[in-house]
């Protein structure tokens, strides 16, 4: 392997690089980006097996088809997260053929493999990748980015699937569950989920779902959980049947994370919708079938700027208890869009701009602000449900990484939202109640310090005086594999660690990374997915609230890569 230049001579390179690019990027933190940063930014995206169009562009450095085929792979595993599908930027600046190639593949080499302050992750210096791989990535960032294909109505009817049609499905509960305390649980790697038994802590089902699954979501009446896979396919799961299981699937793109159903009062159930991220899109589709009836593009303009964004992928989205709406959150845009479902053949969208890169969230305690992480920008917008406007904007730590939050009852400052963060190690308290406390209503009204960065959940419950956060992507293993604990009515004195992986008792080398605190209904209990590799052994472990003891560890071969798991009462009702 040939010798690393010294760090002085990349320091200016960096400096320079891309300074006359236009950005489309916002406000990052110029200090270096953290190990738990780039784990995060690095995570693989369902494009990387997609079919593409490519063309071959002469003015770029030669690549063999292998070359640029490896190439493709690796962009989408790794870069595709900040730069974009097409490259034309997103949390990171833009590498598009008519910037790359001025600078050169000596110049992009050293910026791949160094890094740079303003958020480039050093990937040669990391060990992440070779020399070679350096190489080849500068000369593709100079070729014409491949365009994956549109997936429009046509293409989501082919996927379409009722597996059992509603009159086929059962008139009344089928089972003897409990079903308000099963918990779905993702089972990242083998494309399943976990339904098992709150009160037994048995494993229901393993349900077959799409790969990597990133949130489950629980209709109005509490019968159907919906769950969506980074592949952009929505399960849809009937839990009244006699071992509950899936009655419908669709995919809405290449690419997705979110999903809900309309809450509203006479809408319970009625639909459903989706959120893509490529391509950059929402689909409505009836709340019992998943049949897809319209879907509305989501490219535009920039908030501030006024840029147009060719890729604006759609990030969280809820539904509102006040209107006939869903709350719509685009990341690049950092626009949150109100879409009144009442009558989709005149579909009416409020949109409200606030700040990029807008992420995911959850609603304040009394359900009518829904707070959402601006994650590059470092704020966080509170948008008022009832109103159908930005309440507030507050500027927070770097990267917030809330989850959905956490609301608790705070000694001094009345009714707070919490968010931990993925590049340090605080948790913000903005306060939430304009009326009895308008002094911290939307202000950081104080900010603790946990272990380290690389926060990904954090929980509380309303009948619980803890709060939970989690550090999964933290590299100190002390750090990954434990939880902190704060008491609500003593802030001050500072956090208690649990040993979440250690109580797991599991005997292997398996990163055992402890991620997402969930409550239990009866909100005495709170489970963690101690998270190894796909080879490895996983575990959940539940611990009980008042005591802070291990209450019990569930252990299964099936359960392969445990990541996310929510309770269906608490996610039915938007309790955390």
């Amino acid at each position: 392997m040939k010798s690393i230049k010294p760090l002085a001579h990349w320091t200016t390179l960096a400096a320079l690089l891309f300074t006359s690019a236009p950005l489309v990027a916002h406000a990052q933190d110029k200090k270096p980006v953290t190990p738990a940063e780039m784990n995060y930014q690095a995570g693989a995206s369902p494009l990387a097996g997609e079919a593409m169009y490519q063309s071959t562009n002469p003015k770029a450095p030669a690549m063999t088809q292998a070359e640029f085929d490896r190439a493709r792979q690796i962009y989408f595993e790794r870069c595709a997260g900040c730069h974009g599908v097409l490259r034309k930027g997103a949390t990171g600046k833009p590498l598009t053929p008519d910037l790359t190639q001025a600078k050169g593949t000596d110049y992009l080499k050293v910026f791949i493999g160094y890094g740079s302050p303003a958020g480039m992750p050093n990937w040669l210096t990391s060990g992440e990748m070779d020399e070679g791989t350096v190489d080849l990535m500068a000369r593709y960032i100079q070729h014409d980015a491949p365009v994956p294909p549109e997936f429009g109505m046509a293409e989501m009817k082919k996927t379409w699937k009722v597996i059992v049609p509603p009159a086929q499905r059962p008139t009344k509960k089928m089972n003897s569950y409990n079903i308000e305390n099963i918990f779905s649980t993702t089972l990242r790697d083998t494309g399943e989920v976990a339904l098992i038994d709150g009160d037994t802590k048995k494993i229901i089902n393993i349900v077959k779902t799409g790969y990597a699954v990133h949130i489950s979501r629980v209709s109005a009446s509490g019968r159907y959980l919906f769950v969506i896979g980074r592949d952009a396919k929505i399960n849809m799961i009937d839990l009244w049947m006699e071992k509950p299981d899936n009655v419908a699937e669709v995919r809405v793109g290449l690419e997705a994370r979110s999903v809900d159903t309309s809450k509203y009062k006479g809408y319970e159930d009625k639909l459903a919708i989706a959120g893509s991220y490529w391509p950059p899109q929402y689909t409505i589709m009836k709340g019992d079938t998943l049949e897809p009836l319209k879907i509305v593009g989501t490219r535009g303009m920039v908030v501030g700027t006024q840029e147009y964004h060719p890729e604006p992928r759609v990030a969280s989205i809820v539904a509102s208890h006040y209107k006939p709406e869903f709350v719509v959150n685009v990341k690049e845009t950092g626009k949150t869009l109100m879409v009144d479902y009442s009558n989709l053949d005149a579909l009416k969208v409020t949109e409200i701009g606030s700040a990029p890169f807008l992420h995911d969230g959850g609603w304040d305690s009394s359900k009518r602000y829904f707070m959402v992480a601006a994650n590059n920008s470092n704020k966080i917008a509170a948008i008022d449900a009832k109103d159908g406007k930005l309440a507030a904007i507050t500027e927070v730590g770097k990267i917030p990484h809330p989850g959905r939050g956490a609301n608790f009852m705070h000694p001094k400052f009345g009714p707070v939202w919490a968010t931990g963060h993925l590049g340090d190690e605080t948790i913000s308290l903005i306060g939430t109640d304009p009326k009895k406390h308008k002094q911290y209503a939307f202000k950081e009204v104080a900010k603790l310090t946990g272990p380290g960065g690389g926060a990904l959940f954090i929980k509380s419950h309303p009948k619980s005086k803890n709060l939970y956060s989690d550090a999964p992507l933290n590299p100190d293993p002390k750090i990954s594999q434990a939880v902190v604990v704060y008491d609500i009515r003593n802030l001050d004195k500072g956090f208690t660690v649990l040993p979440i992986a250690e109580w797991a008792g599991l005997n292997d080398d398996g990163a055992k990374r402890v991620v997402q605190p969930e409550f239990n209904k009866a909100g005495d209990e709170v489970w963690f997915a101690v998270w190894s590799a796909k080879n490895k052994q996983s575990a959940l472990v539940v611990v009980d609230d008042k005591t802070l003891k291990l209450k019990a560890v569930i252990k299964d071969p099936r359960l392969i890569t445990p990541t996310g798991h929510f309770n269906i009462y608490n996610t039915q009702h938007d309790v955390y």
